[in-house]
């Protein structure tokens, strides 16, 4: 398989054109939430049609494809013709546009994804085999309790106190290392302890 590299995108003014109005085109604009999106199809689930930013119920070939990607920055495509999906990847990307295909071939992978608040956790098999990333991000949900949110809640403060009390970056990361390697800081996180923890995490502070 090719190598790739997992990176994640801030939406800015990016426009994402989604060619497909189905179940597998929902699922790729509630993915990029945020970005502007073009669903090009000429049928479109309602919640689709909601969903996204503008809608052109049209049904393209491969000559009239580009049409509707010259302004795009992402390219998905998502009908229910393997043939076709392969001419829309196969023009966007002739455009050097990032694009992703349902059927495979794209240069762009859509990973399964767990938002939390505060952070977020992707896995992706590289395209392999579909069924095995949902998996795996059911089974890391049921272990990311809510202490977890509580840690980073309790790092992102105590980093703002450590930039004027611990005077180099790499004592900075120790010292957030140990906090991270602390039992008793995630004991007192998964009680619901904020305070104790964070007097704990102090206590580790060098004078």
């Amino acid at each position: 398989p090719v190598k790739m590299s997992p990176i994640l995108l801030s939406p800015g003014n990016r426009l994402v054109v989604v060619f497909g109005g189905g179940t597998v085109a929902l699922r790729k604009c509630r993915h990029f939430d945020g970005f502007r999106t073009r669903v090009v199809s000429p049928e479109v689930l309602p919640e689709l049609e909601e969903l996204a930013d503008e809608v052109i119920r049209v049904a393209v070939d491969p000559i009239t494809v580009k049409e509707y990607v010259d302004d795009a920055d992402i390219v998905v495509a998502a009908t229910s013709s393997h043939e076709l999906n392969d001419s829309i990847r196969d023009a966007a990307m002739s455009m050097g546009i990032m694009t992703n295909s349902a059927h495979g071939g794209g240069d762009v992978l859509i990973p399964s994804t767990l938002h939390r608040d505060g952070f977020t956790v992707t896995v992706s098999s590289g395209g392999r085999v579909p069924a095995f990333p949902p998996y795996v991000i059911s089974k890391i949900d049921m272990f990311l309790d809510p202490s977890y949110g509580a840690m980073l809640d309790l790092l992102v403060d105590l980093r703002a106190i450590i930039r004027d009390r611990i005077p180099t970056q790499p004592a900075r990361a120790e010292f957030l290392a140990g906090v991270l390697a602390d039992d008793r800081i995630w004991k007192r996180l998964s009680e619901g302890d904020r305070d104790g923890a964070f007097s704990i995490a102090m206590e580790r502070m060098p004078e």
